[in-house]
Formats: C-alpha cells, structure tokens, sequence
C-alpha cells in the first residue's frame, strides 16, 4: 500500500484517482485500482477502509448512499445503503410515545455498509469481496482498540463464507453479505451476536431486521443545468433540494455577478432557502410517502417561486410551496424566527466508470455501543420525525430522509464531476458552491474545494426528531460565511437582511473530481482545511 505520507489534497492522473477522508483509505482505494480493480471496486474498498480510518465520522453499523455511472450501460444508478427502522409495529408506537431518543442503541437503524458494498461490488465491481476488504483487514490488525479486532474477525467471518461458497463470484459475495445478515441460509453467528447486543442494550432491532435488508438500486434524480445533467439520489435523502435550487437559479446570469459578490452570495442563498422549505414539507422515503418530485421541479411550480428571490431582501422566513394547489407559498407553512459526523468518497477509473458516495453514522460510543462483532452504530433514526402524517414519520422498515447526498453531473452523456461533503444540513450548499465553482467559473477542483464558501442554518435541523416541527427550525436569515469574502461584500449582504456569522475555517468537507474528456486526464481534490485526501496512479 502506498505510504500514507505519499497522499496529498489533490491529484491529477491518466489512470485513475480516489479522493475522500482519511489517507489511509485513499491509500487503500488506489491499491485496488493499482491492482487494476475499477471505481466500484476502489470505492467499497475504499469505504470499508474508512470505516476505520475516519471511525466516529462513518461505521460499519451505519449509511452510506452511493451513486455510480456504469461505463458498460452507460447509465447512473442510486443505491440505498440506508438501513431501516425496525419492522415491529410495538417497537414504531414506542418512538411515537416516547420520541426517538439521543445516546442510546434505539437511535440505530440497521445496518447497511456491508450490503451496500457487496451490492456495489457484485453489481459493477470485478474483485471478489477479500479483494477489497483486505486493506482494511490490514488497518484492523494494526490497530489498537478493542473493536479493531473484534470486527476483523467479523470480517473475516465474511471472507470464509465467500471461500467456501461455489459458484459465481457475485454468488459468492452474496454469500459474504448472507453471513453478516443471516439470511438465505447463511450461518447466523455474526447477526445472533449482533441481535443479543440489541437486546443487551434495550434495542428494538432483531434478526428479521438483519434478514429483511436489501440495497435498493434506483434511478437518480436528475435536472439539467447549463448543459450539465446534475444526478442525485432519491427523496429518501436530502438530495433533490439541489435540483431545485439550480432550477430557481437557471435565470440568473450567476457569472456575471462574478463569484463570491453580494449579489451572487445572495441570490444563491435565497434559492436554497426556498428549496430546503420544500425539503422539509415534502420529503420522505418514496416507498411509503407519494413525494411530488415532478412537480417539485417543473417548470410551472419553478416559475411560480423564482419571483420569491428579491435580489435586494433577505427572506427571514420558512416558505414552502403549494404543489398541489400550484400556490408559491403554502397556506401553513412554516416559520420560526431564531438564534455531525460524515466523511466523503469519490472515485474514478480508466474504464469510465465513476462513483459518488458519502459515507456516515454519527458513531455514538457511550454506554459500550461497539458489540462483540466490533460493529458502531449510528443515530440517523432520528433523521425520522414523530409528527403523524408527516412525510418523514417513522414507521415500520421505513428508511430515515438524511442528509447524505453525493453528486454526480454529465455532459453529453458522459461523466465529468463527483462530489461528495460531510457536513448535514450543509451538504449540498456546499456541493452547490463547489458545483457553480466548475460551471459558472471553470475551476478545477483543487481551486473549487478551497474557494470561499457559504451556508444557512434557514431550515428545519435534519437530525432532531421533535414532533413540534416548527422548534427545529435553525436560524431565520442566517448566512456563514469565509471570512476570505471581502468586508465590503459582507456588509452589503448585512444590509440585505442576512445575519452575517464570518467564519475562518472550513464551511463543510468536500471532496471533488473532473474528468477532462479532453486531455484524458483526471483531477481530483479534498479540502485541505477539512481533512480531506487525494490520489491518483500512474
């Protein structure tokens, strides 16, 4: 594996590049394509190695929503490594009771790293699953605590189950993936000592659960945006928001205002505003929940709400449209006046091939929540509300709407950006910053990810549960901004309404590629200020 020292923030190669959290996991993404595995390959590599690398930021026992252009079909496809709520109709009245609490095993859903990155893996990889969870075998035997161990031999736990399977090699990840859930026959060991500790720590989760989970493939969300095709995943995430930002924003000349001036900052600002209100009002899993996306993005509704941005006043309201009576603003919308842990990953490889993915858990530690197989749990069921009637309030095996949101954009039906952010309710402002950064002013990513940036706390907080929606809201006309923006630019925005918060340090934690079609070449880049990773092969 290439020396952890040898990775820098950015890269440029003709071969291949894997841009994400920590370095230890760019190193063991660009081992798999050095030994010439492809972007899915690199990439569930890549994320089960920062499982360890960035452990408190992702987990084993937690999400990660990935999308992939598949250079064979020529198509991109969402997958929902996202685990559920539990399946016990008992276990959804308690939360509706008691609420979704904070710092224990009931905040968890189950647990889907794992079939995400076999379902990656079998679906558009080339390696067998030892392949790829070697590196972070290797990680896991040179560590120290207690759950490195443990999960190493859960893991390989797995790489027998693979061994000693005939067949298919996707047969034999199937296997691999069958031995951590306990299904299809499997050898239940890993998902018996994964339900006696949901038991142990007064969880709902059971080995139904476990069996019950699968990777949803789906189409992408998809907008075009001056000639860019812009991919996100499903409603199930934050994602589409993005969408309709860049539709209310497609009649603003954006590179004429020239990048970070007021107006430019401004107007940005209010289009997300008025996207992330929609988010908040609409959004939930689409298999439980009919989300008006179509709508959502049409261009009637897109027309009707673009006249809500007044280039001259900051809104210091929460105004959600009327989709279904096709009103700007909804009769009860909803308005409160006022005052997280993820990690990135983006891969590509000389076949065409390109994969987007943001891995998380918000690991919580207290109260021994790492179990004997070393698997962490996270807390995203408190991305679910308790609010009856509500798009996004749990019910049985229902998926949480979080915040996770990769990104990937095409031109003429080919990839040419992924981006992926850490950061909540600031990941796709950020993932907007980075995107304007490319199309309206042609940055390569080693200068888009560390161009100044800025984000609102003007929206519902996605990780607080409370039934009383309105009590979650952030803060009303709020703008973040680098404090590397000009006074001047920052004054005026202050005379606009905004309440300025100058910020020194990273706003969020990107990670970005291109592909130059052109040259061949790709360029990839994490946010130095933020910890983030780059590297490409020869």
């Amino acid at each position: 594996m290439p020396n952890a020292q040898e990775i820098g923030w950015s890269a440029i190669s003709q071969t291949g590049v894997v841009a994400a959290g920590g370095a230890k996991a760019v190193a063991a993404g660009i081992k798999i394509l050095e030994a010439d595995g492809n972007a899915a390959d690199a990439a569930a590599g890549t994320i089960l190695a920062l499982n360890v690398t960035d452990h408190g930021a992702c987990s084993i026992g937690g999400e990660v929503p990935l999308l992939i252009f598949d250079a064979r079909k020529q198509e991109v496809k969402s997958l929902s490594g996202q685990g559920r709520a539990p399946l016990s109709q008992a276990a959804i009245d308690w939360y509706m009771e008691n609420g979704i609490p904070n710092g224990d095993i009931k905040m968890a859903p189950v647990p889907s790293v794992v079939d995400l990155c076999t379902t990656t893996l079998k679906l558009y990889g080339t390696m067998t699953f030892e392949d790829i969870v070697t590196p972070t075998l290797a990680l896991l035997d040179a560590g120290e605590a207690d759950w490195h161990a443990e999960l190493a031999v859960t893991l390989r736990r797995m790489v027998e189950s693979e061994q000693k399977t005939s067949g298919s090699r996707e047969e034999k990840i199937q296997a691999a993936s069958d031995r951590f859930y306990g299904r299809n026959g499997a050898n239940t060991d890993i998902a018996d000592a994964l339900e006696g500790f949901y038991i142990d720590k007064g969880g709902f989760l059971r080995k139904a659960d476990l069996a019950a989970h699968v990777t949803l493939v789906e189409d992408p969300v998809t907008v075009d945006y001056r000639g860019y095709t812009v991919h996100k995943c499903g409603p199930w995430t934050q994602g589409p928001y993005l969408c309709q930002a860049l539709r209310l924003l497609e009649d603003f000349d954006l590179k004429a205002m020239g990048n970070a001036s007021a107006d430019y900052v401004h107007v940005i600002t209010e289009a997300l505003k008025l996207a992330m209100a929609d988010r908040d009002t609409y959004y939930g899993d689409p298999e439980f929940v009919d989300v008006p996306l179509s709508t959502l993005l049409s261009d009637a509704y897109t027309e009707i709400r673009r006249p809500l941005i007044d280039i001259q006043k900051a809104s210091n309201e929460a105004r959600p449209g009327d989709v279904y009576n096709m009103e700007p603003i909804k009769a009860d919308g909803v308005f409160r006046p006022g005052i997280g842990g993820t990690t990135t990953c983006a891969v590509a490889d000389r076949w065409g091939n390109v994969v987007a993915a943001t891995p998380s858990a918000n690991v919580y530690h207290a109260g021994g929540m790492v179990g004997p197989t070393g698997v962490s749990f996270g807390n995203r069921l408190r991305s679910l509300n308790t609010t009856p009637g509500h798009p996004n309030c749990i019910q049985p095996g229902k998926r949480p709407r979080i915040t996770l949101t990769p990104t990937l954009v095409l031109k003429d039906g080919a990839p040419i950006l992924a981006i992926s952010v850490a950061g909540g309710d600031l990941q796709d402002q950020a993932t907007m910053n980075l995107l304007l950064n490319f199309v309206e002013f042609g940055m390569q990513p080693e200068a888009a990810v560390t161009a100044p940036r800025f984000a609102t706390a003007h929206h519902q907080n996605s990780f607080d549960p409370n039934p009383n929606r309105p009590e979650t809201f952030g803060q009303a006309g709020s703008l973040t901004i680098n404090d590397s923006v000009s006074e001047k630019v920052r004054a005026e925005l202050a005379n606009r309404g905004h309440q300025i918060r100058a910020h020194g340090r990273a706003i969020a934690a990107p990670s970005m590629l291109h592909i130059d079609k052109e040259s061949g070449r790709f360029y990839a880049a994490g946010d130095p200020a933020a910890g983030r990773h780059a590297a490409g092969i020869a």
